[in-house]
């Protein structure tokens, strides 16, 4: 969705508050890619603090390369930032330099020294090669917080691995719970091991510097890919620790409760959330079919569980009859919770995303229509509210002015375009 003209679902940078954010002054140094670090860098730049971003020169950040869809560059054609790389990258400041270089690895060891955090993503020991891996440099900054994402940790047999998203989902088993019963295990649709990481990641940042600000000491923090997603199994990695048995993919179905799921209806499919026995007994009068909630085999969870196909073919039967909007306008009257189904574009154009503005506008310089549309930021706070300060940058962009900012150096760089 990229509307022509202002909208009032759309948040523009220009409208947003002059307001210090609640992590101004925080510096950290993002030597992450791909989606994982950049995600967790991301949201602590919304927050206020100053990211500068570290890019191969002439390379960059894998994915700027992982399109199309591209950014369409003044002259027509597109350029070198994908959509992909857009998506995690607003509110950083890119310098472009060459760690393998003796004289690279020495401007990020002196980069390190002006910040509060380092964040990283090589594989376990890639960057001790070159003198910076926390062992390195915990000595002489003390004070300094380490994050590390790898795919399987710093420990463990298959640490030396490498990890992404998607052996991350395989090995942790929301594969084997995803799809349909007896289809091919499914990954979700989007890097939900890598977005999640990069949330843990925030949040253990933020912890570790207010222990940091307590006693002075920096630390490692130690996260993989793999430990996130097995700690996300929440309800279905607790079934299996406590009854022994191997959850099943379900497809839309919850494993513990029914129904709760989609349903066919006579127009499309609608989702049904019935999460107790009153609501339940709701839904089967608006469905036509109130005798369900008497029929012993029905009246509560547990029995609804114990004889779910049973109960599920007689709703589905119903269902089918039922129009979508009939059927979601009496749920919602009679406090049912469900909803429909929607395309992103159907997501996006809803009035409800309008309103929590969640697709901004941000100025960009290569960008033909001089902006590019993004996702927002989903935190509301009420006193120090995120900001929107700078566009994905182009690599390198900045290599020059945070050298001479922080550094007192400059080097000639001419970014990426």
């Amino acid at each position: 969705m990229k509307p022509e003209s202002p909208s009032p679902g759309i948040q523009h940078s220009s409208s947003q508050p002059v307001v210090s954010g609640p992590l101004e002054g925080l510096k950290i140094l993002d030597l992450s890619r791909i989606l994982a670090g950049p995600t967790c860098t991301q949201l602590l730049g919304d927050l206020g603090a100053d990211v500068i971003k570290i890019e191969r020169p002439g390379a960059g950040d894998d994915t700027r390369k992982w399109g199309p869809p591209y950014v369409t560059g003044k002259d027509g054609k597109p350029t070198s930032e994908s959509a992909y790389y857009l998506s995690s990258n607003r509110n950083k400041r890119s310098v472009a330099i060459d760690i393998a270089s003796v004289e690279g690895a020495a401007l990020i060891k002196k980069l390190a020294a002006k910040c509060d955090v380092l964040i990283e993503n090589f594989k376990q020991g890639g960057l001790a090669k070159y003198g910076l891996a926390y062992d390195d440099l915990k000595e002489k900054l003390p004070a300094l917080v380490y994050c590390s994402i790898t795919g399987f940790g710093q420990t463990g047999p298959n640490a030396h691995r490498a990890g992404s998203d998607l052996l991350a989902q395989g090995f942790g088993g929301i594969m084997s719970l995803t799809g349909e019963p007896g289809g091919e295990p499914m990954k979700v649709g989007v890097g939900i091991a890598d977005v999640m990481t990069g949330m843990y990641a925030s949040t253990a940042i933020l912890a570790a510097l207010r222990h940091r600000d307590k006693t002075g000491e920096g630390q490692h923090i130690d996260l993989a890919l793999v430990d996130t997603q097995i700690s996300w199994l929440v309800n279905e990695g607790v079934n299996y620790l406590l009854s022994g048995k191997e959850p099943k993919r379900r497809g839309n179905q919850h494993p513990n409760i029914v129904p709760y799921q989609v349903f066919e209806v006579a127009d499309g499919h609608i989702i049904v959330a019935v999460g107790n026995d009153s609501q339940f007994a709701r839904f089967c009068g608006i469905i036509g079919a109130a005798e369900l909630a008497r029929d012993p085999r029905f009246t509560t969870n547990q029995q609804r569980l114990a004889n779910r196909e049973a109960l599920l073919e007689i709703i589905a039967r119903h269902m089918k009859m039922l129009g979508k909007d009939d059927v979601l306008s009496k749920m919602e009257d009679q406090g049912v919770p469900g909803g429909p189904i929607n395309t992103i574009s159907q997501a996006f154009a809803s009035p409800q995303v309008q309103a929590r503005e969640m697709i901004i506008e941000m100025p960009h310089e290569s960008a033909k229509s001089g902006h590019v549309s993004l996702l927002g930021n989903p935190v509301k706070m009420s006193k120090t509210p995120v900001t929107y300060r700078r566009s994905p940058p182009l690599c390198g962009e900045h290599t020059d002015e945070v050298l001479e900012e922080w550094l007192g150096e400059s080097i000639s760089n001419e970014p990426d375009r």
